[in-house]
């Protein structure tokens, strides 16, 4: 048992810890000769590596080089520089108990009070589409070493991973040092910081092995991993904001932000009101759905559920307008305080419409420079730009009690409408062929049990989230009215009985995508053949819960 378990009365108090000796090794150098002015002015020692060592003192600035304080260079290529009990013990010396001040003065080991490290930039190094070799050149072993050392002492130790903390800190220096609740508060940003780090690195790997496993031949006898999933898998994330509140007024919430992400989280906010939780998740389903066709594209989406969806032709004149207003189109009364994305630049024509409808969200690649004009004399609508390496995810996660779910996105990576069988009616002439394939993607955004109904490339209907699907096409039936005649329809899965069918039938639906397989299928295929009624079987669904 050590001797901090055996007798805790032989701590001594360290609320307030005066910074007489600093350890800066930084990758990111955001605010470094700040932060070194900053110190020199307040007489403290800087001891510092490599880059960051001649950064400062190039400034005029006195610095110490680990290596002098190691008595040991700095070695293959600078894979070894701070780990050495000179520069570990100093990190890690636990002050309030006078054995440990002893063992530094006996090894003539001076403690650290302040430690500054951020970390290789690994992540960047990934995305820039970097070697294999560079990659791994990039995974720090000394600087995680560093800062786990510090956070751990924290109650001597004020470590530091983010320039964003340098003016709080150096603040605290200026007032005489730095306290144990600003210490502890900056142990935990420092072991979330690792974390998510190491999380990145555990990603990069798998995903080689990952590779590596599909292409490889399938031994006889080997011990395969269920699907491509890792027995463990750790998430990471970085607080970006505190939310006003949750999905209602008496939740707390937070925005975190995945290191590499590309997504609604990293979206730019131009102009509005802060985003809040419910923004967030709506903005995500807009975007989810407007990016699901290459062709310009609109999603409308409130409450998680399509109001609207709609394509244009690219080479229609102002497409992504053409898209807005047929999404729109769809069902005005729902799309009020509705959150809007577009997979195309938001052009002048449409902003001039959507200036007229309340509208919480816009979330677009871009916006011409008028069109931000325009909208942004609406004071509260908060208008977004996706980051330019925009991408959906491959895989999501749902926390469930206890745990969480992993899934590969539902996405239309490689769609063929020719895998498709026709069960019913005559084959589908192609603009026919067109609304379908249409209907059943935009399906995909409809809670379960979903039915959509399209004409010309647009949603007429929309029923979603029902507990049966009769209920469910009623509700697509009744919100498209005197357009449901002639619409195409398509259900996220197959019709349990000939009843839901019938209703699409009855409102005068000309063609029908379903997944099939049911074992009433023979029973739902007569319905359409008796009407006349052109049916396909994807064989695929797309619950969407």
């Amino acid at each position: 048992m050590s001797v901090h378990a055996a007798d805790p009365s032989l701590y001594r108090d360290r609320d307030v810890v005066p910074v007489r000796r600093a350890l800066v090794s930084v990758s990111d150098k955001t605010g470094l000769l700040e932060l070194a002015g900053a110190l020199a002015d307040a007489g403290v020692e800087i001891v510092s590596t490599g880059s960051t060592a001649q950064t400062i003192r190039d400034a005029g600035y006195a610095v110490t080089d680990v290596a002098s304080v190691t008595g040991f260079p700095e070695s293959l290529d600078g894979r070894v520089k701070t780990l050495h009990p000179a520069v570990h013990a100093g990190l890690l010396a636990d002050l309030r108990l006078e054995s440990h001040e002893q063992q530094l003065a006996d090894l003539a080991i001076a403690p650290f009070e302040l430690v500054v490290v951020n970390l290789y930039p690994f992540v960047e190094t990934v995305a820039s589409g970097a070697d294999a070799a560079t990659v791994v050149e990039n995974v720090d072993i000394g600087g995680p070493a560093m800062v786990r050392a510090s956070a751990k002492n924290h109650p001597n130790v004020a470590i530091v991973v983010s320039p964003s903390s340098y003016a709080e800190v150096v603040e605290a220096v200026r007032a005489g040092g730095t306290t144990l609740e600003l210490r502890k508060r900056l142990a935990a940003q420092a072991f979330a910081h690792t974390a998510a780090y190491d999380t990145a690195v555990a990603a990069y790997f798998a995903s080689d092995v990952v590779a590596a496993q599909a292409s490889a031949p399938t031994v006889a006898g080997d011990i395969a991993t269920p699907g491509s999933f890792d027995t463990t898998l750790a998430l990471g994330g970085t607080l970006a904001a505190t939310l006003r509140y949750g999905e209602n007024a008496h939740q707390a919430a937070a925005l975190y932000t995945s290191d590499g992400g590309a997504g609604i989280a990293q979206a730019t906010q131009l102009h509005g009101k802060e985003m809040s939780y419910n923004n967030y998740v709506d903005a995500d389903a807009a975007v989810r759905a407007a990016y699901d066709f290459d062709t310009p594209a609109v999603a409308i989406i409130k409450h998680a559920n399509p109001c609207g969806i709609a394509t244009a032709p690219a080479d229609a004149a102002d497409a992504i307008a053409a898209a807005h207003a047929a999404a729109h189109a769809c069902d005005p009364l729902s799309a009020f305080g509705g959150v809007i994305a577009a997979n195309r630049t938001v052009t002048v024509a449409m902003a001039e419409t959507v200036k007229d409808i309340f509208t919480e969200v816009i979330v677009a690649p871009a916006f011409d420079p008028e069109a931000l004009e325009i909208l942004s004399r609406k004071k509260n609508i908060r208008l977004l730009t996706l980051p330019a390496d925009f991408a959906l995810a491959a895989r999501e996660v749902k926390q469930i009690s206890g745990g969480f779910l992993v899934q590969d996105a539902d996405r239309f990576t490689a769609f063929d409408q020719s895998t498709w069988t026709l069960v019913a009616g005559a084959p589908a002439d192609e603009a026919t062929l067109a609304d379908l394939a249409f209907a059943w993607k935009a399906s995909r955004a409809v809670k379960s049990n979903g039915i959509l109904l399209a004409n010309q490339g647009a949603s007429v209907g929309v029923g979603m989230g029902q507990v049966n699907r009769v209920d469910s096409c009623h509700l697509a039936v009744d919100r498209a009215g005197a357009r449901a005649a002639g619409s195409v329809a398509a259900s996220d899965a197959f019709f349990p009985f000939a009843d839901g069918l019938q209703v699409l039938l009855n409102a005068g639906v000309r063609a029908v995508a379903q997944p099939g397989g049911s074992v009433r299928d023979d029973e739902v295929i007569a319905a359409a053949k008796a009407a006349g009624v052109t049916m396909y079987f994807t064989g695929e669904r797309h619950f969407f819960h």
